[in-house]
């Protein structure tokens, strides 16, 4: 029988590959165990609650997201949040997205360190629900903020390039947009070392999570 880390690659590779459609669970043992894949339902459905438990995979049935312990019926997977490189996804993966965006700011160093705090205050309250997704969006606003008030201490019309060309600006710098970009850069580099983040996003990552006694289901 395949192993739970080989349903959970085959999970999380088959939810990626029809995002942003969604799998159902029996495609997964179908996909491992073509002709005698329902003895591995059990074991699929387990991983797929972990999974899911973890932010990776989203279980869903009607098209709403739902708590598979609970759940009675079909039920589908879905792709859950992807980390990607640097800022991804900052403005698009919701609900963060909508929830954080409004307490984004740097035009001055006053609403950048407010928005920093403000930001900081979310972070935390993440962590402390357990919701590294929530935690990893935070802190990508946080880079931004960083990144975009670098951008305009450097270039006061928030331009690097000509407009149609590749060819850098000369540097206008602004000492105020430096300033916010400080702010931001202590603030983000506070919550990518933060204890709280980092074991979240191990986990995320690995799978590490608690021990807990095997499960030995009858196999028919």
């Amino acid at each position: 029988m395949p192993s739970v880390s080989a349903i959970e690659r085959s999970m999380l590779a088959l939810v990626a590959e029809r995002a942003p459609r969604t799998v159902c669970p029996s495609e997964v043992a179908r996909r491992l165990a073509p002709d005698d894949w329902r003895p591995l339902m059990g074991d699929v459905r387990e991983v797929a609650a972990d999974l899911a438990a973890r932010q990776r995979v989203v279980v869903t049935q009607k098209g709403r997201p739902i708590d598979l312990a609970s759940a009675h019926g079909p039920v589908r997977l879905a792709l859950g949040y992807r980390m990607g490189r640097g800022e991804e996804g900052v403005l698009t993966i919701e609900p963060y997205a909508s929830a954080l965006l409004p307490l984004w700011r740097f035009a001055t160093p006053v609403t950048a360190r407010r928005s920093a705090a403000a930001l900081w205050a979310r972070f935390v309250a993440y962590g402390r629900a357990g919701d590294f997704a929530g935690m990893d969006m935070t802190r990508k606003f946080l880079q931004m903020g960083m990144t975009r008030a670098t951008r305009y201490a450097r270039h006061r019309s928030g331009r690097k390039y000509a407009p149609g060309t590749r060819d850098v600006l000369p540097l206008e710098e602004d000492p105020v947009k430096a300033e916010s970009a400080a702010i931001f850069r202590a603030a983000w580099e506070r919550a990518r070392k933060n204890p709280t983040y980092l074991r979240l996003k191990r986990r995320f990552q690995t799978g590490d999570r608690p021990a807990r006694p095997a499960v030995v289901r009858p196999r028919t």
